[in-house]
């Protein structure tokens, strides 16, 4: 039996995985400040034989080490890494990482028809593979967090408002008017992007992922696909591609 480990370290969490025979047998959410300490106890548990890394922040030089002396086949992927699809980002080098794992993730799942993965983290990414197995690139925009502390640190009196709380269309005070605008201006975006992309590509998916998708997925007037582990999966694909 193969044991994979696949690592997303972004901005907020390290997510991580372990595969057996290609598939997801257990998750972790692994905090920054102890990040060395939970991979050396799920690698020392687990045993996995291979390890793929995709960081948007740049892991520690350590948390590398502990990976290379403990797994026998490690892959820090970049957008130079091999893939199953053609890259045709115009800069690889400033492609991140998270967003080729995803398409590809994508693409492995769904691999008759083009896929819009889009990803609601520290910031909103849209990310189009095409059925023809060739990642065309896609749009970045400002995240829920970022939105709701951008009022509050742009303005003198708006106050710093979280995610979590009453969401109506109508905020009845400064409070639920900030939220309103945040969450209902992000699902009418997506709206509209999926519209935009629908008049230059027919036929597609549109997959939602990251860690703010779970307040938008029954706001959407698209028909879209959850799957909060499509990253990893990609993750996977790609390790098992160069190994």
């Amino acid at each position: 039996m193969s044991v994979n480990l696949c690592i997303d370290w972004g901005n907020t969490n390290i997510k991580a995985a372990i595969f057996e025979n290609n598939s997801i047998s257990k998750t972790f959410v692994l905090t920054h400040a102890k990040a060395i300490e939970e991979i050396s106890s799920i690698i020392d548990t687990h045993k996995p034989e291979r390890a793929i890394v995709s960081s948007v922040t740049g892991e520690s030089a350590e948390f590398e080490q502990v990976l290379a002396s403990k797994i026998k086949s490690f892959i820090k992927l970049d957008g130079f890494t091999r893939t199953p699809i053609n890259n045709a980002y115009g800069t690889p080098e400033t492609l991140g990482p998270d967003r080729l794992a995803m398409v590809v993730g994508a693409n492995a799942a769904f691999p008759d028809k083009s896929n819009l993965v889009i990803c609601l983290g520290t910031c909103i990414t849209y990310n189009m593979v095409l059925k023809t197995r060739t990642f065309r690139g896609g749009s970045i925009s400002p995240g829920m967090q970022m939105r709701l502390h951008a009022m509050h640190q742009f303005t003198n009196k708006l106050p710093e408002v979280s995610i979590d709380g009453d969401v109506v269309l109508m905020g009845y005070d400064t409070e639920s008017g900030i939220r309103s605008g945040a969450i209902y201006g992000v699902a009418c975006e997506i709206d509209g992007m999926i519209a935009a992309y629908e008049k230059t590509i027919t036929d597609f998916n549109v997959i939602l992922t990251g860690g703010d998708a779970p307040f938008f997925v029954d706001k959407f007037k698209s028909q879209i696909f959850a799957d909060p582990d499509i990253l990893l999966k990609g993750l996977n694909v790609i390790l098992n591609y160069n190994v």
